[in-house]
């Protein structure tokens, strides 16, 4: 109900001037047709500041005309079944948060979120999700968490998250998914930023090994409480993140399958484990020439159902499933063949094979491959610096730090003395362009001779057709100066070195 005039006017004078300037101002603001600037709060929600909270209201509407100042709205704990395109009567430009968690939301409508284009944290943990259908999350390019744990997700259609460019963190643990998410990694439009992924207590039975292995290195995934099955694959890819250290086997090793040597996977214990090294050995070869190296630690002849994979520099190559024409190529007894090497391919090479053994940290289960000289390539492919090019280096460095140490000492310790008068009034011992050195100015102006010896002088020499008119430097008796009275004054104040201004040009 809108406040009528009399309420906002107040009290009037008798002149009908309205004695509430604020008051007159709202009348005018109606009278003229402008709409409220903001809404306001609803009775059942909580608004401090920035924040919204309309949680735990039971609420199976959502409330339509919310203020839109809002960088974070919560509406979890309530009983929402769906989501609909619009759901709110403006676009919330500034919200950055949104808590839909804890509800019964069965469906959301395509572009439900492009009146929250802005959001960085979306929750729509614990509902009643079943598929998540394509454009679902249209317009959240900014989004950088998404929590869909605890719902009934049996389903990803493709291009459902192809509108999330900046997703980081996804969270689908507790759903029904029983088949690898690929779609997030590989569709067009997927996230590229993603890092990490939760599919934790899915019903997954088998996930693509090769994949994760070149994802190992950027990406965090989550796979325990899953019922895996512990083949020779599988067994590979867990022995090979715990000799990475990866942190989602590492924190939850005790949930994974392939635990032991009795249960499932103890096939592969069969085949011949030798000692692994504990540096990474280095192979050479030449641009054009084949190479082959054999996997460390490994000695086993060909048997069913083991697969060796092969991680390069560039993607992951194994045992199974070798094209003759492909550039690098996995033999059935672990031996990696580069064909026609390149410059590219230089680099480490790590073999991942079911061993069915701890891994010492120091071991080595990788290699470095150089493809040209090893005298002028790195491990990496990079120009290579000899032990005589680092010394060098530092010899250099190390004397301009000494040269230039000597220079400021220099500058410090030997100050110039001025240019004594003679009795005729010019200027007796220093020529126009002469810096005399000594132990100290006072001394030179005192008379006073502390130590015998020779004075320093620079002296700037002068052309015979140079300066025509202006007398040259008069030579100077420098016996009174000792090299002892100009190192011992360090801490004295330094003089100035006078010129003579008849002789400046």
């Amino acid at each position: 109900m809108r406040p009528t005039a009399s309420k906002l006017l107040g009290k009037t004078n008798v002149g009908g001037s309205c004695c509430n300037p604020v008051a007159a101002a709202l009348l005018l603001s109606l009278c003229l047709g402008f709409p409220r600037s903001v809404a306001t709060c609803p009775p059942y929600c909580l608004c401090a500041s920035d924040i919204i909270s309309c949680s735990g209201h039971n609420l199976s509407v959502l409330p339509f005309d919310l203020p839109g100042y809002a960088t974070r709205l919560d509406l979890s704990h309530n009983a929402l079944n769906v989501l609909p395109v619009d759901w709110i009567s403006r676009p919330f430009d500034r919200l950055a948060t949104l808590v839909l968690s804890r509800n019964s939301i069965r469906q959301i409508e395509a572009n439900a979120f492009a009146v929250t284009p802005h959001l960085l944290h979306l929750d729509l943990s614990s509902n009643q999700l079943t598929v998540l259908n394509s454009s679902i999350f249209t317009g959240l390019k900014e989004l950088k968490e998404l929590l869909l744990f605890g719902n009934q997700i049996t389903q990803i259609n493709p291009g459902a998250f192809s509108d999330l460019h900046s997703l980081q963190r996804l969270y689908l643990s507790g759903n029904r998914l029983m088949a690898f998410p690929l779609g997030l990694y590989w569709e067009p439009g997927s996230p590229r930023n993603l890092t990490f992924l939760d599919l934790s207590y899915n019903r997954l039975s088998e996930v693509p090994v090769q994949n994760l292995l070149s994802l190992t290195q950027q990406d965090g995934i989550y796979l325990q409480e899953n019922p895996l099955v512990c083949d020779c694959a599988l067994l590979a890819l867990l022995e090979y993140w715990m000799w990475k250290q990866y942190r989602p086997l590492v924190d939850f090793r005790d949930e994974y399958p392939c635990r032991d040597d009795s249960g499932p996977g103890s096939e592969c214990s069969q085949q011949v484990v030798l000692d692994m090294p504990l540096e990474a050995q280095t192979y050479q070869v030449e641009p054009g020439k084949w190479l082959r190296v054999p996997c460390p630690g490994f000695a086993s002849p060909a048997q069913e159902g083991l697969v060796v994979f092969w991680v390069t520099p560039k993607t992951v190559v194994n045992s199974s499933t070798n094209d003759p024409d492909d550039h690098i190529i996995v033999f059935p007894n672990g031996t990696l063949e580069i064909r026609s090497a390149v410059m590219e391919d230089s680099g480490m090479y790590g073999c991942v094979t079911a061993r069915r053994r701890h891994y010492d940290p120091s071991e080595s289960l990788e290699v470095s491959v150089v493809v040209g000289n090893l005298s002028t390539t790195s491990t990496s492919g990079l120009p290579h610096r000899s032990g005589a090019e680092h010394f060098n280096t530092a010899f250099t460095t190390l004397a301009s730090c000494v040269v230039s140490i000597i220079l400021v000492l220099l500058y410090l310790y030997l100050t110039p003395c001025r240019c004594r008068e003679s009795r005729g009034g010019g200027t007796r011992g220093c020529g126009g362009r002469a810096i005399i050195l000594c132990s100290d100015p006072r001394e030179v102006e005192s008379g006073q001779r502390r130590s015998n010896g020779k004075r320093v002088a620079f002296l700037e020499p002068q052309t015979e057709d140079s300066d025509i008119g202006v007398p040259k430097t008069p030579a100077m008796n420098l016996g009174h100066v000792t090299t002892e009275g100009i190192l011992k004054n360090g801490s004295r104040t330094v003089g100035q070195a006078l010129i003579d201004p008849a002789h400046v040009v």
